[in-house]
């Protein structure tokens, strides 16, 4: 009541908020403070200049947020909180401090589908790419907003393929800019899956994206969520291109045969990570007798058995 009371007062909305940052530490208070949340983003938006409010709002929504997330509690957040969001972001698309919270919220968020959709109505694309051109840098914005890019090229729903296709150049230089970090790195090989499915590559990315997804594994083979990732987003590839089939085998810096065997070494006791190697190695075999010699020579039981079952589908 207090905060729909003086709704129009920034003293008064940044002491509100304040006053619920203080309840954040008590686990039993978060179904009160979920009922917040629409409120939080209304007073962010009203008093959008106000960084402060801003973020002190963020914040108080990430704690919020990632509460719900710890105690399995679904949260459904309207288009209203989305677009609020939004408005933060070009309100404040320079600032720093700032960026890396509400693009922190905005992943949390667009993991849920409706969420998702919401983001993708108010065109949150285009702003992103812009903030990740200007703080390529900065690992917890680009973690963030390639995390965003995922879950929007990763949706069932219809993507706008011109402004997916214009994502792809800069995920691409945020995997290159980051390709140390293996966080960053996970986030920027899913967002590069995800709109290689969408068809969002062109024939002239196939190459250096297949390359920049080897140095990815090459560089950090020991993170069972990068091999995944990268494993899935080079399966695409080579369904897409023999040009990616050739740079996986003929790679400068070394064949991605043996990125393969290394990262089954590290990770054979980890289902998921064979299974989507399994995948990779499906792909690999479709390109005829000489890849069929490379697969062999890997040391996965898997593999042996889908040579097999190539050759007698031939």
């Amino acid at each position: 009541e207090f905060m729909q009371a003086f709704w129009d007062i920034e003293a008064a909305q940044d002491k509100a908020i304040q006053v619920l940052a203080s309840f954040v530490r008590d686990k039993s208070a978060l179904p009160y403070l979920l009922t917040f949340t629409e409120l939080i983003t209304f007073a962010m938006k009203t008093h959008a200049d106000s960084l402060k409010i801003q973020v002190d709002g963020c914040s108080l929504l990430l704690e919020i947020l990632s509460q719900a997330l710890e105690q399995d509690v679904v949260v459904a957040l309207d288009e209203n909180v989305t677009s609020s969001l939004l408005e933060t972001v070009r309100q404040h698309s320079e600032n720093e401090e700032l960026l890396p919270l509400v693009c922190t919220l905005l992943m949390m968020i667009s993991a849920s589908e409706v969420a998702a959709e919401n983001l993708r109505k108010v065109g949150v694309i285009p702003d992103l790419l812009s903030i990740l051109r200007n703080f390529l840098h900065n690992e917890q914005i680009c973690l963030s907003c390639c995390g965003v890019l995922w879950s929007l090229a990763a949706s069932e729903n219809n993507v706008d393929q011109a402004v997916m296709k214009s994502a792809v150049p800069v995920t691409s230089a945020v995997l290159q800019e980051h390709l140390r970090n293996g966080t960053v790195t996970e986030s920027a090989c899913s967002a590069l899956w995800a709109l290689s499915l969408q068809g969002c590559l062109s024939e002239n990315d196939y190459e250096p994206t297949t390359a920049l997804l080897l140095d990815a594994l090459r560089m950090n083979p020991e993170r069972p969520v990068l091999a995944k990732n990268a494993c899935l987003a080079l399966a695409s590839l080579l369904r897409l291109s023999e040009i990616s089939a050739l740079r996986f085998i003929m790679d400068p810096k070394g064949s991605g045969i043996n990125l393969i065997k290394y990262a089954y070494h590290l990770h054979f006791d980890d289902p998921e990570v064979v299974e989507y190697i399994c995948m990779l190695i499906n792909e690999m075999v479709q390109y005829g007798e000489m890849m069929v010699v490379f697969v062999k020579s890997l040391p996965l039981p898997q593999s042996q058995k889908i040579v097999k079952k190539t050759i007698t589908a031939a």
